[in-house]
């Protein structure tokens, strides 16, 4: 997202109050902006820790064309939420990441009344800072192990790992331990999602830094690890490090930094990947004309996905004069302008294939945008380009999306409040 998106009306910017004390845990792996970690053991990969589900692989054909939806109040009340997760541990608990540092648990509607964790007094928020991200490890049910993506007070990105121990419903902040560090260079880009593959992997989403237009050009610098899809094995941890390198990274023994694993993003506020499939999606926020949707493609050693930035946004040129090559870059699937509908779009919110329970969303992505409020879909299988279809119009200001262990589907309005989609026939 970008500062102005969270600082329309005095209402939201009382909603993003500021904390300022840095966090202290456990040993730190640190990253300069613009500069490398310290190189890391490499690992070997892995057999798949979370296998495609059977009843998921025949792919529907989605047809938006045919599909209307309703959101389906969950839960309100909470403090600029920014995410809605589950633990796929058998409990049915959805979990809330609130951007002013605490965690909630909604179960069968009921919020929770003690959070589940709370660091609100060690990170820094406002505008686009704050507790970002969450993770559960696949197997949390039996290691208690999750991972958050937040800001410290000096501004950079930090990924800490907690436990659950004693209780189920409760994370003792001092169960922390710093897995990585990355400085930042302005205060707005910081990507903030977590996510695991499916190959056990933990992917991180960085922005560019920050400031407009990347002008640093660090995107596309392979010593940075800013305008990047990081892939770490958190599995492996070292005498020296919290994590290992996976060795099929793309530029393990190649010029650039070991932990990345694609590149030319400028801020890729939400991914996702297809739990039938495993294919991720990207949701990246563009400058001031277009935003996108990239469906990633496949990875070999030494050619990472790189989708463009800065050299385009979207699909078209970004700095007339330089050449703007599309050559060896990945278009996206899906863009849009900011004044498409006749109403002013301005931060693209990525979204989830749905594989719920619901037959007429089968085979869905569904995504939408932060200050319109649109909710649009595409047929995840469809050819590039694609072009969305609006699906609903809404007042919300869509911070996230989320799933919960069925696969239903959820909208996060950073207002306060969650609601469940739910799909009928036009």
């Amino acid at each position: 997202m970008r500062n102005v998106e969270l600082k329309a009306g005095p209402a939201r910017a009382a909603l993003l109050a500021v904390a300022a004390t840095l966090l202290v845990a456990g040993g730190t792996a640190v990253a300069q902006p613009g500069g490398p970690v310290g190189k890391p053991v490499r690992s070997t990969d892995p057999t798949l820790v979370r296998p495609p589900d059977p009843s998921l692989a025949a792919v529907t054909a989605f047809n938006p064309a045919t599909v209307a939806i309703t959101l389906d109040p969950v839960a309100a009340g909470f403090s600029s939420p920014v995410l809605v997760t589950n633990a796929a541990d058998g409990s049915g608990r959805l979990f809330v990441v609130e951007q002013t540092g605490r965690i909630r648990i909604v179960k069968d509607g009921v919020v929770a009344p003690t959070p589940f964790l709370d660091i609100s007094p060690s990170i820094s928020t406002g505008g686009e800072q704050g507790l970002l991200g969450l993770a559960f490890h696949p197997s949390f049910k039996t290691n208690g192990k999750l991972y958050v993506d937040f800001t410290l007070g000096n501004g950079n990105t930090a990924i800490n790992e907690y436990r659950v121990t004693t209780n189920a419903n409760r994370v003792d902040w001092r169960t922390g331990r710093r897995v990585l560090t990355i400085g930042q260079p302005y205060d707005n880009h910081n990507g903030g999602h977590i996510a695991f593959g499916r190959d056990g992997y933990l992917y991180i989403a960085m922005g560019d830094g920050g400031s407009a237009g990347d002008p640093q050009n660090r995107a596309q610098n392979l010593e940075s690890l800013l305008g990047k899809l990081l892939r770490i094995d958190v599995n492996n941890a070292t005498a020296t490090h919290p994590f290992r390198v996976p060795a099929s990274n793309p530029f393990v023994l190649r010029t650039g930094n070991d932990l990345i694993w694609s590149y030319g993003l400028r801020n890729p506020w939400r991914f996702s990947f297809d739990r039938a499939t495993g294919q991720l999606w990207i949701g990246d926020v563009g400058q001031g004309r277009y935003e996108e949707i990239d469906r990633a493609t496949g990875t070999a050693p030494g050619r990472a996905a790189n989708y463009g930035w800065r050299v385009l946004e979207g699909r078209h040129c970004y700095l007339p004069g330089t050449g703007c090559a599309s050559a060896g870059k990945v278009a996206p699937l899906v863009e849009y302008s900011h004044v498409s509908s006749g109403d002013a779009n301005c931060a693209v919110t990525g979204g989830y294939v749905y594989r719920g329970p619901q037959t007429i969303l089968q085979g869905a992505y569904l995504f939408g945008d932060f200050c319109s409020g649109r909710i649009w879909a595409i047929n995840s299988a469809a050819a590039s380009p694609a072009a969305p279809t609006v699906l609903l119009d809404t007042a919300y200001s869509i911070s996230s999306f989320g799933e919960d262990e069925a696969g239903e589907v959820y909208v996060v309005d950073l207002a306060g409040g969650i609601y469940r989609i739910t799909g009928s026939a036009r």
